[in-house]
């Protein structure tokens, strides 16, 4: 009776393994469709437009190095363990800030401070700024703005993501934003927002939202800015140093 209450704990870890996976999967593979859908729907206008080609050629690239990146982690059975590794920080939100340029309003990026560092996974940073980015879009009407600011304060660089959208409800930030599942978008998995402050916490950051109905929102990331330090065999972090 023991060995099969240890078998039948071992497939609910599975089952609950495997749920988690699909879920964060299906999450990227909506996202992917939006983004490729977007493409195609603009591309009735301007596919003889040799800038809009360039881009065009480069979201597919990108869509397909993402979709592999997903058979990967179905292939493995289970999402990946990634160590954190220094990357600089300006370099990931001007690329999530560059593949959100096909949608309206287009966001635009602000760097304050550059070559900071921190210790993270530079896809699954990458990742976070460009949901924040894709949100605070769909939530602003196309004459409104979307900007993203990056600055350092103190030992801390911060990220933020800011629209003149509808904003949100004191009720619904405090109940609903960062739990799964839940989400105001009808084809929403409510999935991103609880992934994004999930990962920033296990970087030892913060995810907080400033917002108001009728007066946009701003989401701000702090994470704890680190130095490249080179020994012989390793890389280490320092904590604080810029």
């Amino acid at each position: 009776m023991q060995a099969q209450a240890a078998e039948a704990l071992v497939r609910a870890k599975q089952f609950e393994s495997f749920n988690k996976m699909s879920a964060f999967v299906v999450h990227d593979l909506k996202n992917l469709v939006a983004q490729l859908s977007l493409l195609l729907r603009n591309a009735q206008r301007h596919r003889h437009n040799p800038a809009f080609q360039e881009d065009m050629l480069s979201t597919i690239e990108s869509s397909v190095a993402k979709m592999n990146r997903i058979l990967m982690q179905l292939r493995s059975g289970g999402l990946p363990i990634e160590q954190p590794a220094p990357i600089v920080l300006d370099e990931i939100v001007e690329r999530a800030v560059a593949s959100k340029q096909m949608y309206q309003p287009k966001p635009t990026a602000e760097i304050l401070d550059r070559a900071m560092c921190v210790a993270a996974n530079a896809e699954r940073l990458e990742r976070v700024v460009g949901h924040l980015i894709q949100n605070a879009v769909e939530a602003t009407p196309s004459d409104g703005n979307v900007s993203v600011k990056l600055r350092r304060d103190g030992a801390k660089a911060l990220i933020e993501v800011c629209d003149s959208g509808q904003g949100m409800s004191e009720e619904f930030v405090k109940d609903s934003l960062f739990k799964p599942f839940e989400s105001t978008k009808v084809t929403g998995m409510g999935i991103g927002t609880y992934e994004s402050r999930e990962y920033i916490r296990e970087l030892g950051g913060e995810m907080e939202v400033r917002t108001a109905p009728g007066r946009g929102s701003t989401f701000v990331i702090a994470l704890p800015v680190a130095e490249r330090v080179r020994s012989i065999n390793q890389v280490t972090l320092r904590e604080g140093v810029g």
